[in-house]
């Protein structure tokens, strides 16, 4: 099993992509209003209040994504389960957010098989590289703060004591010399320090070095090291955003100029602390961004000092603005056009029933059969369970129909039940919309005595679709005794099946969250994953079905067979237990539904 196999069966998978995806739209909406406000500003707006602009604009980088994050909800672990009909084969539940402003539900069955496990795939490799990037910085920073350093002689200690009290820094701050630098820099937040290049001291004329200190003793004063460590943070988390990047350059620049205006406050001499500048004008480029709070063009400071106006900053917004509204109209789209291209059966014919077997619902290749009334058709639709449906008119359970559609024989099962979404809408005027409700779950959990969950063995399960038994024989129903053949299965996929002595559930390769949603359809509960195992594991489990099993029937009074609860073989069989509780499930409000009209 690869990377994006083995992603594709984590239930935060799905979640982190979206999340990911949202941003592209929302990180460009907020580029685009942070640049309109910095452009309005451009003649009022100083260096504080540009900075304090890039800093809310980059919290609202970082914030918006944790809450689209919160209001997703996870996913859901449940698939369509009704009767003895329970399809068990129907598609997993697609992961729905909760709040209905953020996207419509057919948008996730849209998206290529594997999209978002690639999307997380290629997030987690940036991620994970400007991370180590980060950490090389550090690195560099601590080795520059303990190597070739010196105490700087007595006379320049006590005027670096009196220069941290005009600039009422109180905070113990330590002057070294250092062999590795070619500029001045500030290190650290809790214990700062400030180091200058040997040589710097003696070859400078001491006002124009005392005005660098005092720079150096402003970011030390606005806690810049600490705001530029969370600035490479954000940076790294989201560095697919061109938007990110271009905030936050302003945010070093602005910041640099911050500390200029501090320094040429207290000095009262902008022409010499121009000209101090000028002499590293060179070398101010080579350090790493952790080391110090450096950003901008030095020769674009020292113009400003000297009161040489520069349109670079605001032609710099203007062309961002474009790219931004581009990003913001692509992003938007990738993720929103799709809700028009809900794909629709070619011919469907829709008529009452009055048929007293099991309900059942079948997608073959190329077809789609139900006799079920709308409930059922709903639970296969939308995947989700009879517990979910809330609302709705009094037939809703208790008429049948019969339906008949065709549709292109390529299609998946996934798109056909989002076809059959379309239908209703359609032809029952269905219109639904998903909450979250306070209802009774279950909680996995891990037994007293530890997992008993074997590792995975070669030859129990099969990747590929072409070995594994026909995936649509006997699709959307429980398989009748005997007529699958549980091993062999497909890898990662749960299989139910009743026998001669009771019920087994078996799985090669198999995920928590697919142990999770089977429970879920089996028990007619919600089952929310506690246990925390994320490793893959082989799965048998025997028992024998009873009235907490809604999803498969119990033995005849007379029948002889005997064996333990599901409960009870979780426990003895798997090590792990079921614990009732209460918590939020995702359920489908009916809003509107109505009988459908002749065909």
């Amino acid at each position: 099993m690869n990377v994006i196999q083995i992603l594709a069966t984590q239930p935060w998978v799905e979640r982190l992509g979206f999340t990911l995806l949202h941003f592209l739209w929302q990180g460009a909406i907020i580029v685009t209003i942070y640049a309109v406000a910095r452009w309005r500003g451009a003649r009022t707006l100083g260096p504080d209040g540009r900075y304090s602009l890039a800093c809310s604009a980059l919290a609202a980088v970082a914030i918006v994504p944790i809450v689209t994050w919160m209001l997703l909800s996870g996913p859901v672990q449940e698939t369509a389960a009704v009767t003895f009909t329970a399809p068990l084969s129907a598609p997993r539940a697609q992961s729905v957010p909760s709040v209905s402003l953020l996207l419509p539900s057919d948008v996730y069955a849209v998206l290529p098989e594997q999209f978002l496990s690639w999307v997380v795939a290629f997030w987690l490799i940036g991620a994970t590289a400007f991370s180590l990037r980060l950490l090389a910085g550090w690195i560099f920073a601590e080795r520059v703060r303990h190597r070739m350093v010196r105490t700087a002689s007595v006379e320049w200690q006590r005027t670096f004591d009196r220069l941290k009290a005009r600039m009422s820094v109180t905070r113990p701050v330590r002057l070294l010399v250092s062999g590795l630098l070619d500029a001045p820099a500030a290190i650290g937040w809790f214990r700062p320090i400030v180091l200058v290049p040997a040589g710097a001291l003696a070859g400078l004329p001491s006002a124009q070095m005392e005005a660098l200190l005092l720079h150096e003793l402003a970011h030390i004063r606005r806690h810049d090291y600490l705001v530029q460590i969370l600035q490479s943070v954000v940076e790294a988390v989201f560095f697919y955003h061109p938007g990110v990047w271009w905030i936050s350059r302003h945010m070093r620049t602005d910041r640099e100029l911050c500390c200029d205006d501090i320094a040429v406050s207290i000095t009262g001499d902008a022409v010499m602390y121009a000209r101090a500048l000028a002499e590293f004008d060179s070398a101010r480029f080579i350090q790493p961004t952790v080391v110090a709070a450096n950003g901008g063009s030095v020769a674009e400071r020292i113009a400003r000092l000297l009161g040489q106006s520069s349109t670079t900053g605001r032609a710099s917004i203007g062309a961002a603005t474009a790219p931004a509204l581009i990003l913001l109209s692509v992003g938007m789209w990738s993720v929103f056009a799709q809700t028009a291209a809900r794909p629709q059966f070619d011919v469907a014919s829709i008529k009452p029933s009055f048929s007293e077997r099991v309900m059942d619902v079948r997608a073959l290749p190329g077809r789609l059969t139900a006799d079920a009334s709308l409930q059922v058709l709903i639970q296969y639709a939308y995947g989700v369970q009879p517990f979910q449906i809330v609302s709705g008119p009094g037939w809703l359970m208790s008429e049948r129909y019969q339906i008949d559609a065709t549709a292109d024989a390529t299609a998946s099962r996934d798109r056909m039940f989002l076809m059959l979404q379309s239908l209703l809408e359609d032809r029952f005027q269905l219109k639904t919309h998903r909450d979250m409700k306070e209802l009774p779950v279950f909680a996995l959990v891990a037994n007293k005595g530890g997992f008993k969950l074997p590792r995975p063995k070669e030859g129990v399960c099969v990747d590929s679709a072409v070995e594994a038994a026909a995936e649509w024989v006997g699709a959307g129903r429980m398989a009748a005794p005997g007529e699958v053949q549980p091993a062999r299965g497909r890898c990662g996929s749960a299989v139910l099946a009743l026998g001669p002595g009771g019920a087994q559930m078996q799985g090669g390769k198999i995920a928590m969250p697919e142990l999770v949603r089977t429970l879920s359809m089996l028990l007619g509960r919600s089952v929310i994953d506690n246990t925390g195992f994320t490793e893959l594991f082989d799965l048998q489990l025997d028992f024998v079905p009873d009235d907490t099993t809604p999803a498969m029937p119990p033995p005849p009074p007379d029948s002889v067979i005997s064996g333990v609860s599901v409960a009870q073989a979780l426990e003895q069989q798997l090590g792990l237990r079921l614990e009732s509780i209460k918590g939020p499930v995702q359920v489908i409000v009916v809003d509107q539904a109505e009988r459908p009209s002749a065909n």
